[in-house]
């Protein structure tokens, strides 16, 4: 992580100096109304779908602290993203229900599948793969999300059908 204070940046995540100094402003705002660093980063999380290096300095800046605050804050909290996500995030829950119900071989089937391995987003950037720990379906375990959608009591061999739904 970058140590940047003070230091005039292109964001990344945003694309464009319009889109920099629109962030930024909002932080401010965030900042003179809540005063929370968090709240940054959830907007962050919302605005880019991820909080890539630039933004979480831009957070830094406007609240006079270091980049490495900043992420020091976000990394303790599972709901911040670190890189790009795909435009379609596959949740496959792990917890208890599911795993003894089959979750292993249907990770297995979905690497296999999409050819990547968990935590990581395809090339096309399509699909980004992941685990919840559980999503309170454990009554229709074993069970994957896909973006917001729930697919209960999912078999390994549904696994390729449900991905080409998925696909252009």
């Amino acid at each position: 992580m970058m140590e940047n204070k003070g230091e005039s940046l292109a964001c990344n995540a945003c694309n464009t100096n319009d889109a920099f100094d629109a962030f930024a402003e909002t932080v401010r705002t965030i900042k003179a109304k809540h005063g929370t660093k968090l709240m940054a980063l959830q907007e962050a999380q919302v605005k880019f779908g991820y909080l890539d290096k630039d933004a979480m300095n831009i957070i830094a800046d406007v609240f006079d602290t270091t980049t490495s605050e900043i992420y020091a804050i976000a990394s303790f909290y599972a709901q911040f993203k670190f890189v790009k996500q795909g435009k379609y995030r596959i949740a496959l829950c792990l917890g208890t229900a599911c795993y003894v119900r089959g979750a292993a071989k249907i990770q297995q089937k979905l690497e296999e599948v999409l050819q990547m391995k968990m935590g990581d987003t395809s090339q096309d950037g399509k699909f980004t793969l992941g685990s919840a720990r559980c999503v309170g379906c454990c009554g229709l375990a074993p069970v994957m999300l896909i973006n917001e959608k729930v697919y209960p009591a999912v078999k390994p061999e549904q696994v390729p059908e449900i991905i080409n739904e998925y696909k252009d």
